[in-house]
């Protein structure tokens, strides 16, 4: 562990300082457009959540939900909360959606209502009245995995799959005669996976370049890469990303829609075209069992005292993160050495940049227009070369005038 400190955590001290003090430049109006027209479309959504439900009701209330669902509207209570009375949780409402028209409408209630409260309504006041930025706050030892957390705003939970969380990273903004430059590992767990498990056949699809996803679903589906549709290459997206977070068939039954059985046909052909990283998910377990705890390539430990729980849910998702934790964890190490390395160049260096934000696997930075293709081209070179590892590390690089136009 003394590696870890001396070599990733205590040189990265003084670049969050810099990074915290350089804040990212917000467009407050922006967001206040967007806060209102995100009122209105509650509003519609309110309206239409009555509408469904035959009367009207506090959406916010738990109490109300669980009356008007299953009192009410006789849904099926497929969870209960540990008091007993039945669950509207996330997951619960997800799945009651695919029947259902009510919980899908709920779901997006909610899904705006917490982007309004802590980005359009929150961020703006969050604004430094003298910079015009925000200066969030980044944490190097909350996360278990040593993954960066920030606070004051929190950075790391504005969506990107969604139009609306798209639309707050358009209000992360260059300043004139500036661009957003965007730097992001691509699958980098997944050849954190391909690393630890030595997969001859993960290795490869990695070092000939080839879409990995596309090469899972033509293993596990029976056809040629040629031959995948986008929806199996989507599946076999679900099913990459999945087992790497330990995903039983129930799990990816739900995620893809298909039944049990099916799921776990797929499990068992992915296992049986990719020996390797059945092996390491075994013998993962095995090592945590033994020693308590699970370890990164550069030797940061997860301790994990529930692995030898009875309770069964409770060993379960320590054997879960016992396979999990490794490739998070070497993810967070390799890009805590990629922003030392890459702050390292920008003092050095004449260009006009400075790193602005780090979030999951990406590095956010705000360039003067001459110096873009410079400071991307150096980026690039200095996230791929962090470390070093059996499979080549990628990264994006995406330029624009906001955060979003970046990607």
């Amino acid at each position: 562990m003394q590696n870890v400190l001396e070599e990733v955590e205590i040189p990265l001290i003084s670049v969050l300082a810099l990074v915290e003090r350089n804040g990212a430049l917000v467009s407050g109006e922006m967001l206040t457009r967007q806060s209102v027209e995100l009122g209105e479309r509650l509003e519609e959504l309110r309206t239409s959540v009555w509408s469904m439900a035959g009367q009207e009701f506090n959406l916010d209330s738990t109490k109300q939900l669980q009356e008007v669902l299953y009192e009410k509207q006789g849904l099926p209570i497929l969870k209960k909360t540990p008091g007993g009375k039945p669950s509207t949780a996330e997951a619960v409402l997800v799945d009651l959606a695919r029947d259902y028209d009510l919980p899908g409408a709920i779901l997006e209630y909610r899904g705006l209502s917490k982007l309004k409260s802590t980005y359009t309504d929150k961020l703006p006041l969050q604004i430094n009245s003298e910079s015009g930025r925000v200066h969030t706050s980044y944490h190097q030892a909350v996360t278990a995995t040593g993954r960066l957390s920030s606070s004051n705003p929190n950075l790391q939970n504005i969506p990107i799959k969604t139009d609306q969380g798209r639309r707050i990273r358009q209000a992360f903004i260059a300043g004139k005669g500036k661009k957003i430059v965007a730097a992001d590992y691509s699958q980098i767990e997944l050849r954190i996976m391909a690393h630890l498990s030595k997969d001859e056949q993960l290795l490869r699809a990695f070092d000939e370049g080839i879409d990995v996803h596309r090469a899972t679903a033509s293993e596990v589906f029976g056809t040629t890469p040629e031959g995948v549709s986008e929806a199996d290459r989507r599946s076999a997206k679900a099913i990459n990303f999945g087992l790497i977070y330990g995903m039983q068939a129930f799990g990816l039954a739900r995620q893809l829609g298909v039944s049990r059985a099916v799921a776990q046909n797929y499990i068992d052909l992915y296992f049986e075209r990719y020996p390797g990283v059945a092996n390491y998910m075994n013998d993962s377990r095995l090592v945590a069992k033994e020693k308590g705890y699970v370890e990164t390539v550069y030797g940061r430990r997860l301790y994990l005292p529930e692995i030898s729980a009875k309770h069964a849910q409770r060993r379960q998702a320590a054997e879960r993160t016992a396979i999990n934790a490794p490739m998070q964890g070497t993810a967070a190490d390799v890009i805590k050495i990629a922003m030392s390395n890459v702050q390292a160049w920008l003092t050095k260096s004449k260009v006009d940049a400075k790193m602005v934000m780090q979030v999951h696997d990406e590095l956010v930075f705000e360039v003067a227009d001459p110096d873009v293709e410079q400071l991307s081209i150096e980026v690039k070179k200095l996230m791929e070369s962090a470390v070093n590892l059996d499979v080549l590390l990628e990264v994006e690089v995406g330029v624009g005038n906001n955060w979003d136009e970046a990607h």
